[in-house]
Formats: C-alpha cells, structure tokens, sequence
C-alpha cells in the first residue's frame, strides 16, 4: 500500500503530522505576537517568491515573520532551519508585497518565532530582527 493510499484509509502520514504541527505552530506564533502587541495583518501570504507564514505590524514596523516548530532539537534548533536561502526568499516575498499593496518605503523586519513541543509543553523563542533586509 502507498503513502497515498494509507492517508485515503485514513492513516496517518509522517508528512500530515509535520502539517499539522506547523500549522498549530503558526497558530500559537501568531497568538504569542498578539499577545505581545503585534497586530497580525497576515497569515500564509503567497506570491510568486513564495509563503510567509506572518506579516505582521509593530508600531510603523512591518514585520515578516517566519515559524520553526519542532518536535525536539535533535535535528538542531528550530530558527537553525532558516538558511541563507530562506532568507533570501523572505527578502523577495517582503518586496512582493510591499508593491502589491503598494506600500512604498515602511520600515521593515524580519523575524523567526522558534517552537519546540515536547510531552504536551511548548516553548516559544521570538528572534527580533532575526536577518536584514539587505
């Protein structure tokens, strides 16, 4: 039987698992910068460059921000994932929607929010200004 035909039977796939973890992941992230006096503006925002998982106002500030959850830290910590690639493709996305909604020049920033689950806890790190803009 394939991977495929398993998730029809309704088996649980290590990919829908991975899923489900990034997309409550994202849920906490943009919960926990509520809290912390972000207003959230968007979520799962994709253009041609790709997916930014928040954009989000602090202040004047817009800010981008990527989500690392993770089931442990044996493959490394979470914001270790975001690599110059990644990076790059944030700094693409941020241009994209700045002419989309055709924002000008706003003060800009990228930041990670790191999640780590383990035995029903979480823990959240938020790196402000994680990368430049440039």
């Amino acid at each position: 039987m394939t991977a495929r035909e398993k998730a029809a039977d309704g088996e649980v796939t290590r990919g829908s698992r991975n899923r489900d973890l990034g997309r409550r992941g994202e849920e906490a992230a943009a919960k926990f910068l509520h809290r912390h006096g972000y207003d959230v503006v968007e979520r799962n925002w994709t253009c041609a460059a790709g997916e930014a998982d928040i954009i989000a106002r602090v202040g004047e500030v817009l800010v981008f921000v990527e989500v690392k959850t993770r089931r442990g830290v044996s493959y490394g910590f979470p914001a270790e994932a975001v690599d110059e690639a990644k990076r790059e493709r944030y700094r693409r996305i941020a241009l994209s929607y700045l002419a989309e909604r055709r924002l000008g020049e706003v003060p800009l920033r990228f930041d990670v929010v790191s999640i780590v689950v383990s035995d029903r806890r979480a823990v959240v790190r938020h790196h402000i200004n994680a990368f430049e803009a440039s």
